[in-house]
């Protein structure tokens, strides 16, 4: 019998067994972020709403894809006007920032879970001219179910980790026809395309990364500096930043930023997740530190938070507005072994960045970063803080000034990755199917 068939039958059946559970998380986790529970579904295959056939279809899972999704879709729309586009997403967080992606003409809808069923059901109700999934989304059923319908399907800003590569060979029986099924997979870099051409993928190109193209809101970032300058006006101090911070990373923090004698800067922590603002909020005050959060203001700081000891970011889609506040910031997902987190941002932004020894998700990027001189590598948190305040405080200031311009010419060297792979995404979908329309009013 076939290894494949055999393969893709025992994951839907894993899933079919498990999706009451993974059902019941989604609804409980639709206490604190209400978007789990809307139109759930589609989580099914189910359009929550008459969808429109023709449309481009973008599947963006997270914040972080549907970010780098931005440019994408902008460089579509410049070379086919009038397109179209079906955005899915799998997180509260990348829906709530596709919404403000889309256009008159367009949809969003939840990927299905990826068995059988649900994917037939879904390209039966939207049937996309051609789809479009970012980075690492390689589901078996949907990728099959497309092959089978010969859609064209393309992995764009396409990565694989060394790890994930493991974990594919393990796997090759269920994972390496699924990624042999993309008729193009637009790679980050030459290790990425390397990796990827080893796990099955036959079309590869090297185009770059899409987050590069991601241009820092000129208004976030003019707030941002004004931050900066009336902490350093108003108490004399400047600013570290955490940015993105995972589990494990703040409490170690905290614990280090005890240790540095006062007067210190302002530390602002600002975590990956927006169902931990409270506890992280909570673990601030069992420290001992006075606490101030983003939430409670609109525009500049009160007073009274110039001189409180932790600002938390607990707010969404401000990134650009954190960087540009900071003097240097601390690369969250970086000081444990959970791979680090995007630094392109920070890069764009101008702010010097300080990474801990796991960056084995955005390794590539790392290694660009720290060679350009945007960057450096710290073996833990303790060096890194250490070397942080340094850079605000210390004999090490000049370094930091070097960091900043560094930083800025090492994001706008690699733009340019979004036309490059619109060209291509486009290309499939003209050579198999007819010209794209908005849809019928």
């Amino acid at each position: 019998m076939n290894p494949a068939w055999l393969a893709r039958a025992a994951w839907a059946m894993a899933l079919w067994l498990a999706l009451p559970l993974i059902l019941a998380r989604l609804w409980w986790r639709g206490r604190r972020e209400p978007t789990y529970r809307l139109d759930m579904a589609e989580r099914l295959g189910w359009p929550a709403r008459p969808p429109v056939p023709g449309r481009l279809w973008v599947h963006a899972v997270s914040l972080g894809e549907t970010l780098a999704a931005a440019p994408l879709l902008a460089a579509l729309r410049a070379r086919q006007p009038g397109l179209c586009i079906l955005l899915t997403h799998g997180t509260a967080t990348g829906r709530e920032a596709g919404a403000k992606l889309l256009q008159p003409g367009d949809a969003q809808a939840w990927l299905p879970y990826d068995t059988p069923g649900a994917v037939r059901r879904f390209l039966r109700a939207h049937r996309p001219v051609a789809g479009v999934l970012l980075e690492t989304e390689i589901w078996p059923a949907l990728l099959h179910a497309a092959q089978a319908q010969a859609l064209p399907m393309v992995l764009a800003n396409a990565r694989l980790s060394a790890r994930s590569a493991a974990k594919g060979r393990r796997l090759a029986a269920l994972l390496r026809p699924a990624v042999a099924a993309f008729q193009a997979v637009l790679a980050q870099t030459e290790t990425d395309a390397l990796r990827l051409r080893s796990a099955g993928a036959a079309h590869v190109q090297v185009l770059g990364n899409l987050k590069f193209d991601i241009t820092p809101r000129a208004d976030l970032l003019a707030l941002g500096q004004a931050w900066r300058q009336a902490v350093a006006q108003g108490a004399g101090r400047r600013v570290v930043l955490a940015a993105v911070t995972r589990e494990a990373e703040e409490a170690a923090l905290l614990a280090t930023w005890a240790g540095v004698p006062a007067p210190r800067p302002l530390l602002l922590v600002v975590p990956r997740h927006p169902q931990r603002f409270d506890e992280v909020a909570s673990l601030v005050a069992r420290a001992g530190f006075s606490l101030e959060r983003r939430s409670a203001w609109s525009e500049l700081p009160p007073s009274a938070a110039l001189t409180a000891d932790v600002w938390l970011g607990d707010s969404l889609g401000e990134m650009a507005l954190y960087y540009a506040a900071a003097d240097v910031a601390l690369l969250g997902g970086s000081f444990e072994p959970l791979g680090g987190q995007n630094l392109i941002e920070a890069a764009a932004c101008g702010c010097p960045l300080l990474m801990g020894p796991h960056t084995f998700n955005f390794a590539q990027a790392a290694d660009d970063a720290l060679a350009a001189g945007a960057a450096e590598r710290w073996p833990d948190l303790p060096a890194a803080v250490a070397r942080a305040l340094a850079l605000v405080a210390g004999s090490a200031r000049q370094d930091r000034v070097d960091m900043a311009a560094k930083a800025g010419h090492f994001a706008a060297a690699h733009r340019g990755a979004a036309d490059r792979m619109a060209a291509q995404v486009l290309a499939r979908v003209s050579s198999l199917r007819s010209p794209i329309a908005p849809p019928p009013r």
